[in-house]
């Protein structure tokens, strides 16, 4: 029994030491990523995603970053994102928050205004709830009609234009609050002409499309972070 009771206490500070690395260091910027596939990195390993490489990168150029966690999943909407991501910036500290939805929204055939109120409402809430509201990126929506299997989820509508009218969105709300946008839509076209750039479902990006992705997000997050 005594060695059992040993046993018990010797996990129970195990535990705690734990608990206690896997919280951030004073003056560390913690980081949430929101979104749907695109975030979540859907077709690639976590260490594969991009909000892991930016949180690497942000590192290793002299930031002190948490990546708090990855709420994002594959096939969630704006109202997805409001009613089981947002949550988590009632219950965490967050300094900084990146975005991308709205592709969902359009394959489900979500209208315009109704994207638009939800997204203005996501923003405002990030806004209230972060500690520095100027810490908040937005990214447009790639275009997922040039993949192979793309063409499944179009509903016979134009898949490009689409995400264009969504993607003005989004361009017009980050001009409104003067926050910072890293435009997907073009890069993500060259997935019509690179297979590599396409994971095996062909629809969503690879490892390797993620990854161009962060190169083209990581300088603008260092200019937002960087005093």
């Amino acid at each position: 029994m005594r060695n059992y009771i040993h046993l018990l206490i010797l996990l129970v500070v195990m535990s705690s030491a734990n608990a206690c690395q896997a919280t951030p260091p004073p003056n560390t910027l913690v980081y949430l990523p929101l979104g749907d596939s695109y975030t979540i990195c859907q077709g690639a390993t976590q260490a594969e995603s991009w909000p892991v490489l930016l949180t690497k990168h942000l590192n290793d150029s002299g930031l002190s970053i948490h990546l708090l966690d990855n709420p994002a999943r594959t096939g969630y909407t704006s109202q997805n994102l409001i009613d089981r991501e947002l949550p988590l910036l009632e219950k965490n500290k967050v300094d900084v928050v990146t975005l991308c939805i709205g592709v969902n929204d359009w394959v489900q055939g979500v209208d315009s205004a109704t994207f638009h109120k939800n997204l203005i409402y996501i923003l405002d809430r990030i806004a209230q709830k972060i500690s520095n509201k100027n810490n908040i990126m937005l990214l447009t929506i790639p275009d997922f009609g040039v993949t192979p299997a793309g063409k499944n989820y179009g509903g016979g509508r134009n898949i490009s234009e689409g995400l264009m009218g969504f993607n003005a969105i989004i361009r017009q709300e980050a001009e409104k609050r003067k926050l910072p946008l890293v435009d997907l839509f073009p890069v993500s076209k060259d997935m019509e002409k690179d297979a590599s750039l396409i994971a095996k479902d062909g629809l969503h990006p690879s490892a390797k499309e993620y990854a161009i992705w962060e190169t083209l997000i990581f300088p603008s997050a260092l200019k937002m972070l960087k005093p």
